[in-house]
């Protein structure tokens, strides 16, 4: 009879053994599960992804600024050579800024003889296909911004505005 009572005991032990072992692989399972599920959609977005919800902040930003308007400064019409070496192309560009306040502006019609110069010099040293991709123009009204700022003693321009936006080939 202790015989028959020890290996009751031992197929218990047994028993037990084998429900705890199923229990912690049924854990180890569902922790890695969701420990996948959170990196997959959490932590790593592909980057198209990641382009388009840029893309979508820059256009609520850009709606936000429309909704700022300020004092606007129609600097004039650019046609120059670009720098392409394998065909004469020229770009044809009307450039309006948004000014902060009608002293800024009064300042860039008197400064506006450098202000054009800094343009034309800029727009110079482009080629058609630095001007080709949406972010090559963002570059370029980046640039604009920067170099009228820079000849304005009190700065106050806030965005570059192309109405008109051509590249020609000969």
């Amino acid at each position: 009879m202790a015989q028959e009572e020890k290996e009751q005991q031992a197929e218990a032990k047994g028993g037990k053994k084998k429900l705890i072992i199923i229990f912690a692989l049924l854990l180890l399972l569902i922790g890695g599960g969701a420990a996948a599920a959170y990196k997959f959609l959490v932590l790593d977005k592909n980057p198209d992804q990641q382009e388009k919800e840029k893309k979508a902040e820059k256009i609520v930003e850009d709606i936000k600024n429309i909704e700022d308007l300020g004092v606007q400064f129609d600097v004039g019409t650019f046609i120059v050579n670009l720098q392409d070496r394998d065909a004469d192309r020229y770009l044809k560009v009307t450039i309006v800024l948004d000014v902060q306040d009608e002293n800024v502006k009064m300042e860039l019609e008197k400064r506006l003889p450098q202000v054009k110069d800094a343009i034309t010099t800029l727009l110079f040293t482009k080629t058609s296909e630095d001007l080709r991709t949406p972010e090559g123009i963002e570059e370029l009204k980046e640039e604009i911004l920067k170099r009228v700022n820079a000849i304005l003693p009190i700065g106050g321009v806030k965005n570059v505005y192309f109405t008109d936006f051509v590249i020609q080939t000969a």
